[in-house]
């Protein structure tokens, strides 16, 4: 039975699905639910005259994580459950599974779409397998297409 499951929502179409899927889990083993958007850290941007960082730019991003982590917030509270969420920034794989780590959690969530064809396959990649080898606990992989 599980205690702790974190969700690492991102929004998306596969996000959504995993977030519905995440809430069942947690109502049937009346489990605490965290959710958490991972923001990925400021690059610098390069122009001719060297590399600069756009604080601006990544305020307008934070925003939109925090929009984008109410959101999953808010369908939970209207499902009648309560959850704790973060936006992070770091690296996906190693900011879940230390956050994980850190709240002790036996389930991390993650949504994934199947992508068509090997050249979008290759060309994006996945992070599900890297997760998957590097966390602690189970991790639950819900999969569109």
């Amino acid at each position: 039975m599980y205690k702790r499951v974190l969700l690492a929502y991102d929004g998306s179409e596969a996000g959504q699905k995993a977030l519905l899927d995440a809430l069942d889990i947690a109502q049937w083993s009346h489990a605490e639910l965290h959710l958490i958007a991972v923001m990925p850290p400021a690059a610098p941007l390069v122009a001719i005259e060297g590399a600069f960082y756009d604080a601006e730019m990544e305020a307008e991003e934070r925003k939109r994580y925090e929009s984008i982590l109410a959101d999953g917030l808010r369908r939970l509270r209207e499902a009648g459950y309560p959850a704790r969420g973060e936006v992070l920034v770091g690296d996906q794989v190693e900011t879940i599974t230390k956050y994980a780590r850190d709240i002790g959690a036996d389930l991390i969530v993650v949504g994934h779409k199947h992508l068509e064809g090997w050249a979008a396959r290759w060309w994006r990649g996945s992070q599900s397998p890297a997760l998957i080898e590097r966390a602690h606990c189970n991790v639950l992989v819900v999969i569109t297409h």
